[in-house]
């Protein structure tokens, strides 16, 4: 019997992460069937996760690099341990008169372009081999990890004090938290990532993707493999 192989799009749900996400395509697949993902959303996150089934897994780095388009609203006037609401509140501050709409374009237009981008505390990125988020919850502090990256477009859609809310164009190894921290610095309130949605990864639109209620089914029919062959945006 062949085995699944391709692309599958799913629209993960807030309060799953990628692995919960992968863990229930292995159940579903059986285990003798290899399964990855082109790169994680925090569990705060929904939106297009593309999952890679069988021999699609050795395509995994092209496709991490594609850029993401993201929705999403920043808070402002809160600063947490994680960088999203998810995580404990460390300090309230009064927003500046200067945190305004105007003010808020021209902090997005300044970011535009090639940046280095801190890797937040609470992420699966690896130091030594274990994810940096399991030092964090333990309290132990390891040398800063930088990513470069590239904003290619920032643009405000509504403000509504504290919330500011956003479409983010970029390329991979953007961690919008990081983003969001960098605000706040800037404005002198300090800032948390309220919300975000992944709404696209290179030519694929979170329009496409399935809900994890039918993932099961959908799993055994990915995109054709001959999908890793054509061009991508």
């Amino acid at each position: 019997m062949t085995q699944p192989e391709g692309l599958l799009l799913v629209d993960k749900p807030r309060g799953w992460t990628s692995h919960d996400v992968v863990a229930r395509a292995r159940r579903a697949l059986g285990r003798s069937v290899k399964v990855g993902h082109s790169g994680t959303l925090d569990p705060m996150a929904t939106g297009l996760l593309i999952l890679l089934i069988g021999r699609a897994t050795k395509a995994a780095a092209r496709y991490q690099a594609l850029p993401k388009v993201y929705t999403g609203t920043i808070r402002f006037g809160v600063e947490t341990d994680t960088g999203d609401l998810d995580g404990k509140v460390l300090k309230e501050t009064p927003l500046p008169p200067a945190l305004d709409e105007a003010g808020l374009r021209a902090a997005f237009a300044r970011h535009l372009g090639d940046c280095d981008m801190p890797v937040p505390r609470y992420s699966a990125v690896k130091h030594q081999g274990k994810p940096l988020y399991k030092y964090a919850r333990q309290g132990i502090e390891v040398p800063e990890k930088v990513r470069r990256s590239r904003i290619h477009e920032w643009t405000l859609s509504g403000w509504a004090a504290p919330e500011a809310a956003f479409r983010l164009r970029c390329g991979s190894g953007t961690y919008v938290r990081s983003l969001a921290i960098l605000l706040g610095g800037e404005f002198g309130c300090g800032a948390t990532l309220s919300t975000l949605r992944r709404e696209e990864v290179g030519g694929f639109a979170v329009g496409s993707a399935v809900s994890i209620e039918k993932l099961d089914e959908a799993v055994r029919s990915p995109l054709p493999l001959k999908a890793l062959e054509e061009p991508v945006a």
